[in-house]
């Protein structure tokens, strides 16, 4: 089965993903009870084959038991082991022929093991909760699992009706028989599998803000007993969507949803249209506002705009701490020099080996990226200007909209507003691991592409309690 691994596309995670065919969309109908954390399925997926015949091919789904699997309704050879399904059609799939994979599955499902330890779907107390980032959506659907292959998705989940289920998308249709309830989600946008979001539990449904005509529909899925200090932690959270569509562009999506899970979590996830915090996000002194800023940024950086591999996360992590400190600065915060300075000092104390670009899987994740990430980014901004860095900025998520890019491509894309070569800078930053010095910035003048400081609410009529993070 050699093969079968040089036919994966990311360098990090040669099990996951197959190469040779793309997905154009995933329909789901699930079923899941919370008590025996049981889990059944039937997944219809519409995928076309690359440039060569499809003589086999592979999905990812961790340790199910399979029922069945079809292939343009014919019954093909296939084996699941080691957490991939492989399919070898009972005829060869011509170049470029539309083809659909139906498979049904049951079980009790896990989060999937990783460098990280477990990922994928949780049991809570009461309910379950799914953050994949990065390989975790094979533990409850089979995927080509790949950042870069996007699809749309329709998701129907029949549970006890006690239960709320939120994934990311519109909400089309919640019908109750008896005791149990369907949900059906449809999320058009083509989305990655990691970043298909979904939570099951008993929450109360709250409207943030008033979108008004032509804004962003914002909703939140908040235990009961948290209503109260959720209401001033995330009071915030339209004023920041209307400034990061100020910075950054149009909003990528129809509607944006948080779930605060009623249980503590290591660090919130980002979905699709979807960000998932813990309990622990929530203290009534917008401690962790940083990080609602933060998993809003990704829907342009990650979930709209999408890394080809995980080699390029910089492209992910660095734009969303770097939205951290505009949020800062354009909400009478610190400035974002005033945060980048604070990120150099703790950068300049630690280990110079990690390059942003293609950090290995074991730095992937280090915090030194997402510092390094937001740094790389003020350098650039600092380079640039204010009004060609946000015309940039723009621009950037504008032209690559639901696509997939690398940091060759928006290195390519820098230089267009560049008034100066940027090489050194790129080279400085991005290719080179020891830390080099605090870019200095230009100075500021407001402009219509640059909202004057601080343009947004700072305190929602209270000081802030809050803790301010670098």
């Amino acid at each position: 089965m050699n093969g079968q691994r040089t036919a994966a596309s990311d360098p990090y995670f040669p099990d996951n993903g197959d190469s040779r065919y793309r997905v154009h969309r995933y329909e789901l109908a699930l079923e899941y009870r919370p008590g025996p954390n049981r889990l059944a399925g039937t997944a219809r997926i519409s995928a076309i084959a690359g440039r060569a015949p499809l003589t086999e091919f592979h999905l990812n789904l961790a340790e199910f038991k399979i029922g069945r699997v079809m292939v343009n309704g014919r019954a093909p050879h296939y084996t699941h082991r080691g957490g991939r399904l492989r399919i070898r059609p009972a005829k060869p799939l011509p170049a470029g022929a539309a083809f659909t994979v139906e498979v049904h599955w049951a079980g009790n499902p896990k989060p999937v093991r990783s460098p990280w330890g477990g990922i994928g779907w949780e049991e809570l107390t009461d309910g379950a909760l799914v953050a994949s980032q990065p390989v975790g959506a094979p533990s409850w659907y089979p995927c080509n699992d790949r950042p870069a292959d996007k699809a749309s998705y329709q998701i129907s989940i029949n549970t006890p009706s006690s239960y709320t289920v939120v994934a990311g998308g519109r909400l089309l249709t919640r019908t109750t028989r008896a005791s149990t309830t369907t949900w059906v989600y449809e999320q058009p946008a083509p989305t990655s599998s990691y970043l298909v979001g979904l939570a099951i539990g008993v929450y109360q449904t709250v409207l943030l803000g008033d979108p008004g005509l032509g804004g962003v529909p914002m909703s939140a899925h908040v235990p009961a007993h948290l209503l109260s200090q959720f209401s001033r932690d995330f009071a915030r959270q339209p004023a920041m969507m209307q400034l990061f569509e100020d910075l950054f562009g149009p909003y990528p999506f129809a509607e944006y949803a948080v779930v605060v899970a009623d249980e503590e979590l290591d660090v919130p996830v980002e979905a699709q249209g979807l960000s998932l915090f813990g309990a622990n996000h929530v203290d009534g002194a917008r401690g962790s506002e940083r990080l609602v800023a933060h998993e809003l940024a990704h829907q342009w950086f990650g979930n709209s705009v999408t890394i080809a591999d995980w080699r390029h996360i910089w492209l992910n992590e660095g734009f969303a701490k770097y939205a951290e400190w505009l949020w800062s600065e354009r909400s009478g915060g610190r400035s974002a020099h005033e945060h980048a300075a604070a990120a150099h000092r703790l950068l300049a104390s630690q280990p110079q080996d990690l390059r942003l670009v293609d950090p290995g899987r074991k730095l992937m994740f280090d915090d030194r990226l997402y510092q390094r990430g937001g740094l790389a980014v003020h350098a650039i901004r600092c380079a640039l200007g204010d009004g060609a860095f946000f015309r940039m900025l723009r621009d950037w998520t504008t032209v690559h909209r639901h696509g997939v890019v690398s940091t060759a491509a928006f290195t390519t894309h820098v230089a267009r507003y560049a008034a100066e070569p940027v090489d050194e800078v790129f080279s400085a930053w991005l290719y080179e691991t020891p830390l080099p010095p605090l870019p200095l910035p230009r100075p500021v003048r407001p402009s219509a592409s640059t909202p004057a400081k601080p343009g947004y609410p700072p305190t929602n009529g209270r000081p802030s309690r809050g803790r301010t993070s670098a």
